[in-house]
């Protein structure tokens, strides 16, 4: 176990004994905007990978716009930003967040239905991520990184097909981070080599998620 989880489960034990409330282990992420300064067309023009980032902080509120972008609910029977073959959704998105402004380090679990971030871990794991991008250095300058994970199970139903359909979820969902960064004036680039053991461990991925890529984000230097 974490040595952040023996942390918060300590506060959580000491807060039930004194009657106090346990600290909440969510953060809320402000509502994701429907209407942008930029239009879709000039989003797409403007869209390129961008590895060179300044090292300064992103703002929550944009953080959490790209991860809306990504796996965000916008319709009220649950359905999502991106497609996903049969409304399987087997994405789950993780933030490694350095220099979020308003929100510290750690590491977080996207959940879409609340738009908010579950804490996995707290303190700085970007050099821990660093590692696990394979010859990509330049993942040390983003203010924080969205990681693309994946639960073929929730696809099974396709059998074999999973294995085609589920890349295709993290090609749509990359794509809508990359023209909302556009539009909100913000570089990235999806790294598709990652050391998928290792990033397991960063992110303590149970067994069944694997993990599919990262875009990690800032302002262009």
């Amino acid at each position: 176990m974490r040595a952040a989880s023996v942390v918060i489960l300590s506060l959580v034990a000491a807060s039930a004994a004194v009657g106090q409330p346990a600290p909440s282990r969510t953060v809320t992420l402000p509502a994701p905007r429907r209407e942008g300064a930029m239009a879709l067309e000039a989003a797409l023009w403007a869209r390129h990978s961008v590895r060179a980032l300044a090292r300064d902080t992103v703002a929550l509120a944009d953080a959490g716009q790209l991860l809306w972008a990504a796996q965000g609910v916008n319709r009220p029977n649950g359905h999502r930003t991106a497609p996903s073959a049969g409304a399987t959704y087997p994405l789950e998105l993780y933030l490694v967040a350095s220099r979020v402004s308003g929100l510290p380090a750690g590491i977080y679990h996207y959940r879409p239905a609340s738009h908010d971030l579950e804490i996995v871990a707290s303190g700085d794991h970007l050099a821990e991520l660093v590692d696990a991008a394979v010859h990509q250095p330049w993942v040390k300058d983003a203010a924080g990184v969205i990681v693309f994970t994946a639960d073929y199970g929730r696809a099974g139903r396709f059998g074999p097909m999973a294995e085609r359909f589920v890349p295709m979820d993290v090609g749509f969902a990359g794509e809508n981070v990359y023209l909302q960064a556009a539009a909100l004036g913000l570089a990235t680039t999806f790294a598709g080599s990652v050391q998928d053991t290792a990033a397991a461990r960063v992110l303590a991925l149970g067994a069944e998620r694997h993990a599919l890529g990262l875009m990690p984000f800032g302002h262009p230097r």
